[in-house]
């Protein structure tokens, strides 16, 4: 058992390290580009949770490689570790979305940039959502069974972003700027 509880983080490097050695570099890019829409990873914490496993044994790391990186594998405590924290039950979200606390000042914002603010949020959602319908053009028949836990993740993303349009349509005139 782990010196310490996994925290999300700690946990999702496990998952990744689950598919091969990573250096740090590889986990920021893994995890930017896998969950980066819902998860946020920096580079000093993927390096800090590195060490800190390797000290609790879950992890350990090799010899260095190209590019001077230290790649990093899994180990068995490092494995039921993860089984561990991976088949608890999550602790309830919390949303912290800092366009909505612009929002509930907003009458402290000037109009115009307000609407400005609102109109570049729904940008990059409409944006994300393109994307991800992109994706989902692109994927295998036989996607949904090959891997149900990707394409259910992606269609949680779908949703979200067709939620968030539909309340971008939605907001007041004086919010949007219209």
């Amino acid at each position: 058992m782990p010196a310490r509880t996994l925290n999300a983080t700690a946990a999702s490097l496990l998952g990744f390290l689950h598919e091969g050695p990573m250096s740090g570099w590889d986990l920021v890019a893994t995890a930017q580009a896998r969950i980066g829409d819902f998860w946020s990873l920096t580079q000093s914490q993927v390096y800090r949770e590195l060490a800190a496993m390797a000290a609790d044994g879950l992890v350990e790391a090799h010899e260095r490689g190209r590019r001077d990186r230290r790649p990093y594998a899994i180990t068995d405590a490092g494995r039921s570790a993860f089984t561990a924290w991976v088949t608890r039950a999550p602790e309830p979200e919390a949303i912290r979305f800092p366009l909505l606390l612009t929002i509930m000042f907003g009458r402290h914002v000037p109009a115009e940039r307000l609407a400005e603010i609102v109109a570049q949020h729904r940008a990059t959602h409409a944006a994300r959502l393109a994307a991800y319908e992109q994706f989902e053009t692109e994927l295998p028949p036989g996607a949904a069974e090959a891997e149900p836990y990707a394409v259910a993740t992606l269609a949680f993303g779908l949703a979200y972003e067709r939620a968030m349009l539909a309340w971008f349509a939605g907001l007041p005139p004086a919010i949007r700027g219209d």
